[in-house]
């Protein structure tokens, strides 16, 4: 519980560090010297949501009682139904069967490539771990 609380505020923190440097992107870069009141509230805390989620999901990874594919399925099926979820509802996906079907598209490309990467530095760091034990 300790630390999906600690993981938790993490997360809030980030999420929230990510709003104000979106935002002052938009305004530096993008040239707008006006923002909506309602669209930067609904944007700030979604992207505050998603720091929290992308923080405390992994902590399907820790559960040592789940097989490596049930961890897999739990977290992609918790980040992808919650992320799609809210992504639709303040319109960062736009409504219709293409922009479902690219953000689905995308997801399972994003999702799989990080899941590799993540598989083979933890391979290397256990076949690093194990040369190591054998030379004790």
């Amino acid at each position: 519980m300790r630390k999906f609380l600690f993981r938790s505020l993490i997360g809030i923190f980030y999420g929230a560090f990510l709003a104000v440097l979106i935002t002052n992107s938009i305004i530096y870069f993008g040239g707008e010297t006006v923002l909506d009141g309602e669209t930067f509230l609904k944007n700030s805390l979604g992207t505050i949501f998603c720091g929290w989620l992308f923080t405390v999901t992994p902590l399907y990874f820790e559960i040592r009682s789940l097989s490596l594919a049930q961890q897999t399925g739990l977290h992609f099926l918790t980040v992808m139904v919650a992320y799609f979820v809210l992504a639709f509802k303040i319109g960062w996906i736009p409504a219709g069967m293409t922009g479902i079907l690219l953000f689905l598209a995308i997801t399972l490309v994003v999702y799989t490539i990080f899941w590799f990467c993540f598989y083979l530095y933890f391979k290397h760091q256990c076949r690093k771990l194990n040369e190591e034990l054998q030379h004790i």
